[in-house]
Order: structure tokens, then sequence, then C-alpha cells
């Protein structure tokens, strides 16, 4: 798979940035998607530098993507709790019909 050239603006600013051939809307969506944090991020502080809104955008995602994986494993508990008691369903289904006919 080979690379692709882009040039993406973030905060008012040009980047050229490579990425693999069929990834290039995902990396526009992510640069868009970053670009509209920037400007939320703005609007809701007082932040007088690119950078501020760099760190504070950063800052606000790393928080979010801690929220999800915490609430990932949550699930992942939940679910394997969920998978123990079908097994243990089904184990004790298959003893009593075995029980059954002998």
């Amino acid at each position: 798979m080979g690379q692709q050239h882009l040039e993406i603006t973030i905060a008012d600013r040009t980047l050229k940035i490579s990425c693999p051939s069929g990834q290039e809307s995902a990396l526009l969506g992510a640069a868009d998607e970053l670009n509209s944090r920037i400007i939320k991020s703005n609007s809701c502080t007082m932040i007088t530098t690119p950078e501020q809104s760099l760190l504070m955008t950063a800052l606000n995602l790393s928080n979010e993507l801690l929220a999800a994986q915490a609430q990932i494993a949550r699930e992942r508990k939940a679910y394997q709790s969920k998978i123990n008691l079908l097994k243990s369903t089904i184990e004790r289904a298959m003893f009593e019909s075995k029980e059954k006919q002998t």
C-alpha cells in the first residue's frame, strides 16, 4: 500500500502530511474534527494563542479517550459476566440432561 501526500489546515496552519492510500478521507475527517474542537475550545475559554488552543483541545481529547477506555473496560466486564452466567447455565442444563438420561 503506497503513501499519499495531503495538505490539511489545522488552526489556520497548513501541513503537508503523508498517509496510507485509501485513508485520505479518514485523515481529512480527523482534521475537520480537530478544527471544529479547536473552534469550540476557543469560544468557551480565554485562549489567546493557537498553541493554547491546541493544548486545550489535546487535553480534552485525552480526557475523552480515557473516559471511553474506562467505559469499554466496564462494558467488557459486564459482557464477561453475562458470558460466564450463560456458560454456567448451559453447563448446568447439559449436566441435568445427562443425569436424566442415566
